[in-house]
């Protein structure tokens, strides 16, 4: 025992400076990056870093004390980190997302988010199409909470009231409904990206019970002659919102293709790309939901004339499908050759 104390500390006599000084160098470059060093502190940092990792190699071969290995393995990690780490800031990751991984990680999973689409369209049709036809269908498509209050029984001006009247009594209604119907979104948006590992059986039928619920409510306006103003009043915000919901379902639709149509790889091997991708669409569809909700408060609370409301929700889909068709593609995602 009292040997191997001997040899430890002798070990650490021989070379505890070197590791000082890697310590402190790396200790000034987490602080202020590189810029924190002089230009022969750089050079000298490689050569520290090498005898680190020599060190640590010795003391593993000798059974050296489990703090000292401790020490020189945090040591290492950091300095590694330092030294071949991602040297981009948090700006120049944003911008890169922005710029790059969001727009190619959407067009990588085209044909799963065109699907999702096309489900909720159709979806919305046929709950338009069952309640217009019978009245009674609101009650078995539109849960409770999230009609508010309104239904067939309710009289045109309440209905109307809430569309407009945003400062009256009926507003704390409208307040109400529309922050419920945006957290209602949100939640279906990431539960249908998150259940595609369940074959997309699950994202499915989310997105056919969104349809239809967003289906018959429009036939409730449309009933009584509001369809219109319905409209203006969910697409300067539901545009961009529905749009978010629809590109997590085909995110969820995109991991239950790499499951069941794995191709030439394993299916680990294409969930994990098909993952990243996924995963890609389903953080860059949050920032789109926050977006949204700055679009209902304003749409809500500002903007009450109705053409301005389907200018400004037309616009916003316009700039989507641009941002999303045209960005740039200088950074290929994996994966994007099977959609």
């Amino acid at each position: 025992m009292k040997r191997t104390i001997l040899k430890s500390s002798q070990f650490r006599k021989e070379r505890e400076a070197s590791w000082r000084e890697l310590d402190s160098l790396v200790g000034r470059m987490e602080k202020r990056s590189t810029a924190a060093l002089e230009p022969s502190e750089l050079m000298r940092l490689p050569t520290l870093y090498r005898a680190a990792l020599s060190s640590l190699s010795v003391a593993r071969a000798i059974s050296l004390d489990r703090s000292l290995l401790a020490y020189l393995e945090n040591l290492a990690n950091r300095a590694y980190f330092q030294i071949y780490g991602p040297r981009a800031g948090l700006g120049e990751v944003l911008a890169g997302f922005f710029a790059r991984s969001w727009p190619n990680a959407v067009r990588a999973t085209g044909r799963p988010a065109l699907l999702s689409i096309a489900v909720t369209i159709l979806s919305a049709l046929a709950g338009y199409w069952l309640t217009m036809a019978d009245m009674e269908w609101y009650y078995t498509l539109m849960p409770e909470d999230l009609a508010a209050g309104r239904s067939p029984a309710s009289s045109t001006e309440s209905l109307r009231a809430v569309l407009y009247d945003g400062d009256d009594a009926d507003g704390g209604a409208l307040s109400a409904f529309s922050s419920f119907l945006f957290v209602h979104n949100s939640r279906i948006a990431l539960l249908c990206f998150a259940l595609g590992i369940a074959l997309g059986v699950p994202t499915l039928l989310l997105l056919v019970s969104n349809g239809l619920m967003l289906g018959s409510f429009f036939a409730l306006y449309a009933s009584r002659g509001l369809g219109f103003e319905l409209g203006g009043w969910l697409i300067i915000h539901g545009g961009t919102e529905l749009l978010a919901v629809a590109l997590c379902g085909g995110a969820g639709l995109a991991l239950a293709d790499a499951f069941l149509f794995p191709g030439q790889k394993t299916r680990l091997q294409s969930l994990a790309e098909r993952g990243r991708l996924a995963g890609l669409v389903a953080l860059g569809a949050v920032f789109m939901l926050a977006i949204a909700g700055i679009l209902e408060g304003i749409g809500r609370q500002v903007i009450t004339d109705d053409l301005m409301r389907y200018t400004i929700g037309i616009g916003m889909l316009v700039l989507w499908s641009f941002y999303f068709l045209t960005g740039d593609r200088s950074s290929p995602q994996d994966g994007s050759s099977h959609d």
